[in-house]
């Protein structure tokens, strides 16, 4: 089962503020990737790089560029739950 992103937003610090399509709100610190990946260091060189993070299509994962992307599930499974969950019809809203 996937839980597929609705919206993903670029937070201060590495912080994702990822939204799911069935309203569920994770934060997903990226930072534990750069010692990871190499190529997740590329979010810190490059100026501007880290805020283009957008949907991919069908909400799969989230992509920056051609090179770096993670996937719906390792958002879902090592993302931190927030408090307040998001109707439908926020998301698209949202969108």
């Amino acid at each position: 089962m996937f839980n597929k992103v609705a919206t993903v937003t670029s937070l201060d610090n590495y912080i994702l503020l990822v939204v799911f399509e069935n309203g569920t709100s994770k934060k997903y610190d990226i930072k534990p990737l750069f010692n990871k990946w190499d190529t997740f260091k590329s979010l810190t060189n490059q100026q501007g790089l880290y805020e283009l993070v957008k949907v991919d299509v069908g909400g799969f994962g989230i992509s920056w560029n051609d090179d770096i992307d993670l996937s719906c599930n390792e958002l879902w499974n090592n993302g931190v739950e927030q408090q307040s969950s998001v109707n439908r019809r926020e998301i698209i809203q949202m969108q």
